[in-house]
């Protein structure tokens, strides 16, 4: 006995039947009807898509790289006590305080290196650069603590190496949405809206080169991902020489950790991307999404960060600028001392501001 098969309407999913004075199928819910053939289409396709829907976003590393014979002699690291942050330099970079935390208690060790960094992006921006940019974005900020605008203060910020896995991959999609058109008109005694539904169908293959990965603990994602976008073309094979007189961090994140958060980027893009694609409809909801990557590579690499870390009433404020491109973001408190004066000094001028009006009055 062959097994019936039960059709859901695309429009509202409810069970669809075959109505003898029309010869079509008809939805009891919308009242949608639908050509035989075309259904028994749509619901394969579905068969299809359920049987091939999962994501196969898989990545290999060519981050295998290892620091050969006398390379990290002229190196050093230093561990702060207070945060655990690990900070690689050269023999001649003396650090006086953590750019991770600003805690000033950093011991000195002899470094001993993971994998060695397939690729830098040297600083083009300079510590006066840096500074500028500081200095800029706390102008004009009357209520800011006294002790963001002190000039020692400014001087502390470092220029630090922050470790990225850099993640290059094809990414082969198909989506599918549910699609609506919307036409509203009316008579003289009536306001009508037809609401027409459509499956959408879309695919292709995006390639994705140089998706940055912050690969350190100790430094927020968020504040990494704000400060992009990193020039990938202008990155060079790493050498040692580039660390002298900066600090560069080790990382604690493995490629395989950040992988996800490479995937998360592939797939809200790609989806993105073929949104935009399908034009025309009033609303676009997306149903299904596989995605597969294709010849999925990942590298290690160190880009570049001018980083200034404080302490102010107990919480940890960072600033943190691109040292390839200038782009700064940092979030500033308020003086809520400052704040006070700020508001009586208001108050007191718009009540002054009213009685004279009221004097003018009488």
């Amino acid at each position: 006995m062959s097994e019936l098969t039960t059709y859901k309407c695309p429009c509202c999913g409810g069970a669809v039947e075959f109505r003898t004075e029309i010869q079509k199928m008809q939805c009891p819910y919308c009242d949608t009807e639908f050509e035989i053939d075309d259904l028994k289409a749509y619901n394969d396709s579905l068969s299809d898509e359920n049987n091939s829907s999962q994501d196969n976003m898989s990545w290999q590393s060519d981050s295998e790289n290892e620091w050969e014979d006398g390379e990290t002699d002229g190196m050093n690291v230093y561990v702060c006590h207070s945060c655990g942050g690990e900070i690689v330099c050269d023999e001649t970079t003396a650090a006086t305080s953590c750019p991770f935390c600003s805690n000033p208690v950093v011991m000195k060790g002899q470094f001993a290196g993971d994998l060695r960094p397939d690729l830098v992006i040297p600083f083009k921006l300079n510590k006066k650069a840096a500074k500028e940019a500081l200095i800029k974005h706390f102008a004009g900020k009357r209520l800011l603590p006294k002790v963001f605008k002190d000039e020692n203060h400014i001087e502390e910020i470092k220029g630090i190496y922050v470790p990225f896995w850099i993640f290059d991959s094809d990414a082969n999609a198909n989506l599918r949405f549910k699609g609506t058109k919307v036409h509203t008109y009316r008579d003289r005694k009536y306001q009508y809206t037809e609401t027409k539904y459509y499956s959408v169908q879309r695919g292709g293959t995006i390639s994705y080169s140089g998706i940055p990965v912050d690969g350190s603990r100790k430094i927020a994602d968020e504040l990494m991902e704000s400060i992009e976008p990193y020039d990938i073309r202008e990155a060079v094979d790493f050498k040692t020489a580039y660390l002298s007189g900066f600090f560069a961090d080790k990382y604690d994140v493995t490629s395989d950790e950040c992988a996800q958060r490479a995937n998360e980027r592939i797939k809200e893009n790609t989806e993105t991307v073929f949104r935009r694609e399908a034009i025309g409809y009033s609303t676009l909801v997306l149903e299904n999404s596989s995605i597969n990557l294709l010849n999925g590579k990942i590298k290690y690499a160190l880009f570049p960060v001018w980083l200034l870390t404080t302490t102010w009433n107990g919480e940890t404020y960072h600033f943190a600028m691109n040292g390839q491109t200038g782009k700064f973001v940092g979030d500033l408190p308020l003086d809520k001392s400052a704040y006070a004066k700020w508001l009586i000094g208001l108050t007191a001028i718009c009540s002054a501001a009213v009685y004279g009006l009221m004097w003018l009055v009488l």
